[in-house]
């Protein structure tokens, strides 16, 4: 018996604007032009230090970080991470159309469909659907920086760990642990024995 076909990419990302959206198929169906296909090689940068950012890309494959170089140390700190089935965008940049502050890189080989800003400003003119999703794409940003630096004030590093394990819950296949330990905060033996101490429960 054969197996069933996978789902295409565009189906993909119309299944997940429903869910976190409420954005029905006709109305996604005025996007259909706009989407492009890209595959990124590792280490390839999504978006760079001082770019404006364009595109909002929905991640078909891959791991994507977010990371600033530090003035003092010229240390790389990981800030964000996004994998599959996740967006991926420099947030303030691109909702304001101001240079970035950081450098989007593919940590892996990774697949994006991805948006032009100027495509979405015309469909939330079209479209109220598309206009909500311009709205919680604003709130997911503010959300997710929020939640990012609370988390460095309220949690401790276990926390943390335990909060990029239910994000990202296939990222420890996908990258080394010395990035887990920069978005965490913490030096690599304290990251063994986080990760020990949670195995032993």
């Amino acid at each position: 018996m054969s197996q069933p076909s996978a789902p295409a990419p565009i189906t993909i990302v119309q299944q997940t604007l429903a869910t976190i959206a409420g954005m029905d198929k006709d109305h996604f169906d005025l996007s259909l032009e706009c989407w492009k296909l890209r595959r990124f090689s590792k280490n390839e940068y999504y978006n760079e230090y001082k770019q404006v950012c364009k595109h909002l890309g929905f991640i078909l494959d891959g791991v994507f970080r977010t990371y600033y170089i530090d003035d003092k140390t010229v240390e790389e700190k990981n800030v964000f991470f996004f994998s599959q089935q996740q967006v991926v965008v420099s947030f303030q940049s691109f909702i304001d159309q101001a240079p970035c502050n950081y450098f989007t890189q593919s940590m892996t080989e990774a697949e994006i469909l991805y948006i032009h800003y100027d495509d979405l400003q015309k469909l939330y003119k079209q479209s109220h659907q598309w206009e909500r999703l311009g709205r919680l794409i604003a709130e997911m940003a503010f959300n997710i920086s929020m939640r990012r630096t609370e988390s460095f004030l309220f949690q401790s590093p276990e926390q943390r760990y335990l909060n990029l394990v239910n994000d990202h819950p296939d990222i420890f296949n996908s990258i080394p642990l010395y990035h887990i330990s920069s978005y965490l905060g913490i030096q690599g033996p304290s990251l063994s024995r986080i990760r020990k101490r949670l195995l032993a429960r």
